[in-house]
Parts: structure tokens; C-alpha cells; sequence
């Protein structure tokens, strides 16, 4: 082989054992660049406590605080799982919990005040804390539970039936359709019948009113099984009660 050869297959070689090197080397600074700072040591076979929790984090989390039937929350049960997303750091400009300074211009606003903005929307706040299914009342009792926390003098609203008393239909059935029918049966979306149209509601009749609960408790058409309510069979009765005692 001559010289030049020689040479030449040197400087394959060279090249060929230099990629070798340095490609794993380079790929080790690569990834020790954006792994700097996260608790990770290449270095080492084990993580800290503090990355393995960083890892393991959950990236969303449901809190389930309280396990009463719609209706019967209570305050705190209610703030602690919806309100606490933006109360709970004073998010969006919300008053914090706790907070007497920030609650004070709300406060004097008045209670009834209060609790209208908060089921229907105020400023940055959806409806209802963006839970359609918080009835009034437990929207009302939220409102006094974090407004007392701020330096208010609320009466908060007695869970129905909490002391054992009973539950009044009415009631109920009025609390059921202003949080969950009223999506469909107050506009008259997707063939419901319309709040209170006698015409839309006739057909429906025609059988009786239990025989009308009985189809609404398994569904129908678009309409889920209790309208999608997820109390019992007879509070969804109730409400269907109610809508139709307003059939005129």
C-alpha cells in the first residue's frame, strides 16, 4: 500500500473512532442542558425526593369534599370544592378568602346582592362559579360561608331536611330546574318542551303526569335518563312536578 493510502485510511479511521466519542458526548451535554435545574443527576443511578414528587404530580386534581345529593351542600363544602379555584388566591381580581380588606366593598353591597351576581355572573365570575348544577340555595350558602370568613354577619341558608326536617317538594323541584332543566326546558332547545308552553307540554300529557315522569326518569330522544340530574327518582320528581304545575 503506499503512503498516500496509508494515510488516507489513517484519517478514515481517525474520523470514524472521533464520531464515536463525540457523539455520546455531545448528546450527554445536550440533554445535561435542559435537564439543569430539575432535579435529575445524570450522574446518578437515583432522583432526589423533590424530583420523583415533581414527576409524579398530578397535573389537574378533583377534590371531592362532600358527598350530600345536590341541594343539600353546604357553604363550605361548596367553596372548598369550586369557589377555592379563584377565591382561595384572590384570582381573576376575586376577593381572597379570609381577606377582610378585599371582601369589605362586597360586603357592604348587601347579601341578596351578592348571591344575584353570583348566580348570574359578575365581571370576570361565571355564573353560578361556572357550576350549573349549584342551586341557588347552595350558591347563596357559599356566599355567606366566604363573605363570613371576610367579616361578614351572613345567614347562611339552612340545608332542607339537614336537621330532619323534611324536604318540600316545591322547593326542590324549583331548585332542580333553575340548575339543571332549565338548560333545555327554558329555551326549548334540542324538542324540549318549553317552560310553561301549554301547547309544547300537551302531547307529553296526554298519558298523565306520572306516566310523563316515567319516560323523563329514563330518558328520551336527546333528553338522558333524569335530564341528566344526578339526585334520585324523587327529586327529579319534583322537578318535573314543578315544571308541569307551570304548564298554563
Amino acid at each position: 500500500m503506499s503512503g498516500s493510502n496509508a494515510s488516507a485510511a489513517k484519517s478514515v479511521v481517525g474520523l470514524i473512532l472521533t464520531a464515536l466519542v463525540g457523539i455520546p458526548v455531545f448528546i450527554y451535554l445536550v440533554v445535561k442542558l435542559f435537564t439543569s435545574g430539575s432535579g435529575i443527576d445524570l450522574g446518578s443511578t437515583t432522583m432526589t425526593n423533590e424530583a420523583i414528587a415533581a414527576r409524579l404530580q398530578a397535573v389537574g386534581s378533583i377534590k371531592i369534599v362532600d358527598s350530600a345529593p345536590p341541594g343539600q351542600r353546604t357553604g363550605k363544602s361548596v367553596y372548598e370544592a369550586i369557589c377555592i379555584s379563584c377565591h382561595g388566591t384572590g384570582l381573576a381580581g376575586s376577593p381572597k378568602f379570609g381577606d377582610a380588606g378585599a371582601w369589605a366593598p362586597h360586603i357592604a353591597k348587601g347579601f341578596d346582592t351578592l348571591v344575584k351576581h353570583a348566580i348570574g355572573g359578575f365581571n370576570a365570575m361565571p355564573a353560578r362559579g361556572g357550576s350549573p348544577d349549584l342551586t341557588d340555595a347552595e350558591v347563596a350558602r357559599a356566599v355567606a360561608f366566604m363573605g363570613n370568613a371576610g367579616g361578614a354577619k351572613f345567614t347562611e341558608p339552612p340545608v332542607a331536611g339537614g336537621a330532619g326536617g323534611a324536604v318540600d317538594p316545591a322547593t326542590k323541584g324549583k331548585e332542580i330546574y333553575e340548575s339543571t332543566c332549565i338548560a333545555c326546558h327554558g329555551s326549548g332547545a334540542a324538542g324540549a318542551p318549553k317552560f310553561g308552553d301549554k301547547a309544547a307540554w300537551g302531547p307529553r300529557l296526554k298519558d298523565g303526569a306520572d306516566a310523563a315522569i316515567a319516560i323523563g326518569i329514563k330518558g328520551l330522544n336527546a333528553m338522558p335518563p333524569k335530564g341528566g340530574y344526578q339526585g334520585s327518582d324523587d327529586e327529579f320528581k319534583a322537578a318535573a312536578l314543578y315544571m308541569i304545575g307551570q304548564v298554563k
